[in-house]
């Protein structure tokens, strides 16, 4: 068998301290450093071979099915369900595939009094039982459907068809809600960001139902965010939706009701990007604007409608967060920074700066195709709204993705921050805790705890789930950090439930799963009461 190994040169970053010419610090720019080489498996995103094989490929729907408890206790905090999105494709595709484009499968691990039960369905989505009727696929995939001219006109053709005998109604959505979880409004939703989001609740016994695709009353169009942000203070939550036509992003919000507000179209945006992710603060809303760019383009693979545009100067933008139009939007250019994930942001010095935490993707290039050649290194960006200066400076050299926080300080100051470790991405062999207030002092590495999951062993973004959520006087870290966690050896998967507080990050739950969970994306811990409200 052909070896998959290859020397890929590796670089760790170092902070550089910008002076001016009155030797005051302006900012800080990105050093790379190279070190030495190490071999490194490939893993191309868009090869058949890799997201079709291993714990990357599919699995039928597993009914709830109890779990065994193989280590310690499961704490009463936990007592809820933890919900895994992630790709899960109905149909294996004869051609290129992307690990982005499959159908959407939750993953549902119910917690009660000590005991857990595992619970798998795909999102019921209008793509998914549209082809589940048909018994092939008819949507093609986004990132890699396009790969001839053969392949365009033959999914033409077939939508057509289903078109013109009323079996597909575009204004149902053709959506994967495959990508992400969030509660607001008392509801439960799985998100995609290229169609609106779905409702799911859980019944009595642990099963995934799927209640239906909701547009708030018909004040959602379209599509919306995977990434929404929900202040726990006023209970509001903030989105933003983004496409290839102009306004190239559209900001709203929802009140504690989960009544969706007006829209605020941001024409200032230049071209169509991908806007996945985005930051609130109490005053601000913070949209990045990456080199990855919309738009059908020859790649490697054909043609894809995402493309990484390295003329491109990468901005952030900040909004008023209760902005009527966007008259008062800041643009600041900040070249070498590629956001897509935001971990938290919040403002200083009487709101006159903005402060944000997100991995800066590096070889962005890279970041749709050969994942195993970028790097994620979470920096601390400043932005000063009266001077426009924006600093830069990463909080640790390795590898990190899937930033996460304890969600009582979304768009407020925040000291830990918990991420997965690249080994390389897609993979994630462990769990890291920063301290970014380390950042503050002499600006060294902030890591202060780490867990690594063994020889063989990956896993996903890691959860925080506060142990007293209802306790104003709870350390900002006292709670669990809980993954599921797959061995490679064995073929099975574990759902790990860690102490966050500890040096360690301890082992203090481990729970085999009846089967094994595949490598997915974004989770959520929903506690029994709300669970309750579904």
């Amino acid at each position: 068998m052909e070896s998959l190994l290859q020397f890929d040169t590796v670089y760790t970053t170092k902070p550089l301290i910008v002076l001016g010419d009155d030797g005051r610090e302006r900012g800080t720019q990105i050093h790379e450093v190279p070190v030495e080489p190490v071999p490194t498996k490939i893993f191309d995103a868009c090869d058949p071979k890799n997201v079709e094989s291993g714990n990357f490929s599919p699995i039928d729907e597993l009914p709830p099915t109890q779990c065994d408890l193989i280590q310690g206790t499961l704490p009463s905090a936990l007592d809820g369900a933890y919900f895994r999105n992630g790709p899960n494709p109905q149909f294996v595709p004869n051609g290129p595939y992307h690990l982005f484009d499959g159908d959407g499968m939750l993953h549902a691990i119910r917690i009660s009094q000590g005991n857990a039960t595992l619970c798998s369905r795909y999102v019921k989505t209008n793509k998914y039982e549209l082809e589940k009727d048909a018994g092939f696929p008819i949507i093609p995939f986004f990132f890699t459907g396009f790969d001839s001219v053969t392949t365009i006109i033959t999914y033409m053709v077939v939508i057509a068809h289903h078109f013109l005998t009323r079996q597909f109604d575009p204004h149902k959505g053709f959506g994967l809600a495959n990508t992400n979880l969030t509660f607001f409004g008392n509801k439960l939703y799985a998100l995609w960001e290229s169609d609106l989001p779905y409702a799911i609740k859980l019944d009595s016994n642990g099963d995934i139902i799927t209640v239906g695709r909701e547009d708030f009353d018909g004040k959602l169009f379209m599509n919306m965010t995977a990434h929404p942000k929900t202040d726990p203070i006023t209970k509001e939550t903030f989105a933003f939706r983004y496409g290839p036509m102009r306004p190239y992003v559209t900001y709203f919000w929802f009140n504690e009701h989960g009544e969706k507000q007006d829209d605020i179209p941001i024409f200032s945006t230049k071209s169509p990007s991908f806007f996945h992710d985005f930051g609130i603060t109490k005053n601000n809303a913070i949209f990045p604007e990456n080199q990855i760019i919309l738009g059908m383009r020859k790649t490697v693979i054909g043609w894809s409608l995402f493309n990484a545009n390295p003329e491109k100067v990468p901005r952030l933008g900040v909004l008023p967060r209760y902005a009527k139009n966007e008259s008062q939007i800041m643009w600041f250019n900040v070249p070498g920074l590629n956001i897509v994930h935001v971990i938290n942001a919040w403002d200083e010095d009487d709101g006159d700066t903005v402060v944000m935490i997100a991995p800066n993707i590096i070889s962005v290039e890279h970041a749709l195709g050969r994942m195993d050649l970028i790097h994620g290194s979470v920096e601390k960006i400043k932005i000063d709204l009266k001077t426009g200066m924006v600093s830069r400076h990463p909080l640790s050299s390795r590898n990190l993705e899937f930033g996460v926080i304890n969600s009582a300080y979304v768009a407020t100051k925040n000291r830990y921050v918990y991420c997965a470790i690249g080994d390389p991405m897609p993979k994630f062999s462990g769990v890291v805790k920063l301290d970014v207030s380390l950042s503050e002092v002499d600006r060294q590495e902030c890591i202060v705890a780490s867990r690594m999951f063994g020889p063989g062993c990956y896993g996903g973004e890691p959860c925080f789930v506060a142990r007293e959520p209802d306790n104003p006087n709870a350390d900002e870290d006292d709670g669990y950090i809980v993954s599921y966690v797959h061995d490679e050896s064995n073929n099975e998967s574990r759902f790990l439930v860690m102490d966050a507080k500890s040096a360690t990050l301890e082992i203090i739950a481990s729970v085999k799963l009846p089967r094994r969970v595949p490598y997915g994306f974004h989770g959520l811990f929903v506690r029994e009461g709300d669970l309750n409200k579904l």
